[in-house]
């Protein structure tokens, strides 16, 4: 077995993304933790774990001593989760978004840096082949300094239950994967936001479920989101579509399918110049979605590389949802704060 321990705290659907590549790395999981006990048992009993089930997840801790928790829960139990698992000398990994809130977001950063430990969270998105390879075509500098930058997510979602109720479904629920994204592929953060949400004619959400958003970002590029979830017809991937636009050319990142785009060719003077086509290096990301994260997250518990999603950075992802939201609350650009 792996020398390293961890307890999963959280049994439900998103789980099943969770044990097998932490079984595949040879973790040695030693509890499970849920408010719903019997649902942590059938997780153990479905893997095969000889290990302590409970609904009490700091006497679990102090039984098993782990050298690692896996944050599995509802958002809203995050900062509980996360800070006690801290406070037990664990380093933490866990599901985005980070937190419910701004102020337990700062909560939680502060608490891991006051224990000295690792709190990572996983944006499965970044572990995506297609995705890494458009990454490292925008940052081969082939089409210049980034200027702008564009995502479309337009997908018509009946989900029922709890998204058709929330006040803003969109921008809390899902729009966090693509502000993430926006900062991974282009490596800059967001600076201030105008942004308006909208519940348009004939939706079956109580919320606004619709949204455009400016976001002013660092090195003075503007990120510009628009998005539904009640949008029928001709629908994006739930990765959404991307433009990239630099001083020298552009990069699409559409339909899940390999980036491309065009450069300027010659100096030659004329309306349109010439150009010439650029497509991404070939993929070479082994390890995706749950799987990479907790790979990175393993690798800084062996050598002390930091990963990506260390909490410090991705509050910036969080700061720009809350920061959207707000700014629509009061119409009105607003600073992004972290």
């Amino acid at each position: 077995m792996s020398k390293f321990k961890a307890v999963v705290v959280g049994a439900g659907g998103i789980s099943g993304a969770w044990f097998p590549p932490l079984l595949a790395e040879k973790v040695n999981i030693v509890g499970v933790v849920d408010i719903n006990v019997a649902a942590a048992r059938q997780r153990a009993e479905e893997h095969k774990l000889a290990c302590e089930t409970s609904d009490n997840l700091a006497g679990t801790l102090k039984r098993t001593r782990p050298d690692f928790v896996v944050d599995l829960t509802i958002p809203e139990a995050h900062g509980k989760v996360v800070c006690t698992a801290l406070r037990h000398g664990c380093h933490v990994i866990g599901e985005k978004p980070m937190a419910g809130s701004m102020a337990e977001a700062r909560r939680m950063v502060r608490a891991a840096r006051e224990a000295e430990k690792l709190y990572m969270v996983s944006q499965s998105r970044r572990y995506d082949a297609v995705h890494d390879a458009a990454r490292r075509l925008i940052a081969s500098g082939k089409i210049g300094k980034i200027t702008t930058v564009q995502c479309d997510f337009f997908m018509g979602a009946h989900f029922g239950g709890f998204r058709e109720e929330m006040p803003s479904p969109l921008i809390l629920d899902m729009a966090i994967h693509h502000f993430d994204l926006a900062r991974y592929f282009t490596g800059l953060d967001p600076r201030a936001v105008y942004a308006k949400e909208f519940n348009p004619a004939g939706s079956w959400y109580q919320g606004d479920v619709s949204a455009s958003c400016i976001f002013e970002m660092s090195d003075g590029a503007m990120f510009t989101y628009r998005g539904s979830w009640c949008a029928e017809g001709c629908p994006t991937s739930w990765n959404g579509s991307w433009r990239f636009i630099g001083e020298k050319g552009t990069i699409l990142l559409e339909n899940d399918q390999p980036a491309r785009g065009q450069v300027v060719a010659g100096d030659k003077p004329a309306f349109h110049v010439k150009l010439k086509d650029i497509h991404a290096p070939k993929p070479t990301l082994k390890f995706l979605k749950q799987h990479g994260a907790l790979r990175e997250f393993l690798a800084y518990l062996r050598t002390g590389r930091q990963p990506q999603g260390e909490c410090h950075d991705n509050i910036k992802s969080l700061a720009m949802v809350f920061a959207a939201i707000e700014s629509n609350q009061k119409s009105k650009r607003l600073a992004v704060r972290v």
